[in-house]
């Protein structure tokens, strides 16, 4: 089995804790919730989502004005984390490269800011060409491999009533070159380095 949620709340580091708790649920409080994690489970371990839960919204506490529970993007974190989302989906980008057919369009909807920026960054990244460097004429020319299908399209006020969860998605588009795929490389996301998703006993 995976690592899952548990294994990370009791057993991370506080620094890898705000780092995943910071990135990945851009959390503002999130050294002081890894802080109070860390010493609270030195007393026992959490053991139920509701535990982590109360703990949170007890340390941070929740102001009238707050739309969503105090813990809510601690979860996100974690879920985004156990499942490497950000590089299952920067693997698929990759992957849809290589197996679109030029011509070929590619259409990806996101519901959350980071998911959005990976994918407007590999369009980006796919759809500019460059060719080559003076300095080093044995450099290959870099070609297109996407051209881009306009920007990002967002729900508009009438399918926003009609489906409440549609109000954060975001479609992207690009249509598919007849170059070569590039070599999948995730330096181009900028992604922070975050502990590495490993099984329990392997730390």
């Amino acid at each position: 089995a995976g690592l899952s949620a548990a294994d990370v709340v009791n057993t991370f580091k506080a620094g890898d804790l705000a780092r995943i708790f910071g990135f990945l649920g851009e959390e503002r409080h999130a050294g002081r919730i890894a802080r109070m994690i860390e010493a609270r489970r030195e007393k026992r371990p959490f053991e139920r989502t509701l535990d982590l839960a109360d703990a949170i919204a007890t340390h941070v506490g929740r102001a009238p004005k707050d739309k969503i529970h105090p813990a809510t993007r601690v979860f996100q974190a974690l879920r985004i984390f156990v499942n490497d989302e950000l590089g299952e989906l920067a693997s698929a980008l990759f992957a849809a490269e290589r197996v679109l057919k030029p011509g070929g369009r590619l259409a990806v909807v996101t519901f959350h800011s980071l998911e959005d920026r990976i994918v407007k960054r590999f369009i980006a990244d796919r759809a500019d060409a460059a060719s080559g460097s003076r300095h080093m004429p044995d450099a290959p020319a870099r070609l297109a491999t996407f051209r881009k299908s306009g920007g990002g399209v967002t729900p508009g006020e009438a399918e926003i009533a009609g489906n409440p969860r549609a109000r954060s998605a975001r479609l992207r588009a690009a249509i598919r070159t007849g170059a070569p795929a590039r070599a999948g490389d995730f330096s181009i996301f900028g992604l922070p380095k975050l502990p590495a998703v490993e099984r329990p006993g392997e730390r």
